[in-house]
């Protein structure tokens, strides 16, 4: 379902292999469910309890493709019948939503996921420069996961979720995967080209940003959106 291609690229659907996914690189997830979702999850008059459905949706159906090379370990289980041998997800895996519009996506991965820890990131874009600022950070001093998983609906510019990187970096964590809706060409190579051992996980990629930086034709603001705290029209 997922395509693997090299860092900086957008195209492709071959299905990756392990190896070529602990690379990095752009991972477009291509299905026709997805495709089906993002369609309704961009019209206008989506109400928000349909896009927050939407957003699970597609938030699981993409977590399935990124967790496909998680590390395991044998596991010995007992069926009613007899004993037997089977796997369990080995180390700790972290998701790291990035505030506020990533928390649409906690649930369903977590679903997926019940054993993750999460740990917030509060990041919000100044509309004057279009730069990322940071007023939340609940990452603990010691001990990182092994993997972390960033969530965020939209990478346009790439600034929030490069700064977020920046912060997993520095907490010591070697193995990211960031997991975004819609994403711009523009933050995909911004992201791929500072941080190219990284996975980006993406439903949709669109071709431009307009003047104020929100990615064309896109679906607006997610976290609106996603909170039903749109402005209404006079």
């Amino acid at each position: 379902m997922a395509g693997a291609t090299a860092p900086g690229s957008t195209g492709g659907t071959a299905q990756p292999d392990a190896t070529a996914l602990s690379r990095g690189g752009i991972h477009l997830v291509k299905h026709p469910l997805v495709e089906h979702h993002v369609t309704r999850m961009r019209r206008k008059t989506t109400r928000p309890s349909e896009f927050r459905d939407l957003v699970r949706r597609l938030a699981a159906l993409m977590a399935y493709e990124a967790t496909q090379d998680l590390p395991t370990k044998p596991y010995r289980v007992e069926t009613p019948l007899c004993e037997t041998e089977g796997v369990q997800v080995r180390g700790r895996v972290g998701l790291v939503p990035i505030l506020r519009a990533g928390l649409g996506m906690v649930d369903p991965v977590l679903d997926l996921l019940p054993m993750a820890e999460v740990w917030h990131l509060g990041l919000y874009r100044d509309e004057a420069t279009a730069q990322p600022v940071s007023y939340y950070d609940k990452l603990p001093a010691k001990r990182p996961v092994d993997v972390a998983m960033v969530l965020d609906p939209m990478l346009a510019t790439g600034g929030s979720v490069t700064a977020a990187l920046m912060t997993l970096r520095e907490w010591g964590v070697t193995n990211v995967k960031v997991l975004s809706l819609i994403a711009a060409r523009e933050g995909i190579d911004a992201v791929a080209t500072q941080f190219p051992e990284v996975q980006i996980y993406v439903c949709q990629i669109d071709p431009e940003l307009n003047a104020h930086k929100f990615i064309v034709p896109g679906l607006g603001d997610a976290g609106d959106r996603i909170f039903n705290t749109i402005e209404p029209h006079e």
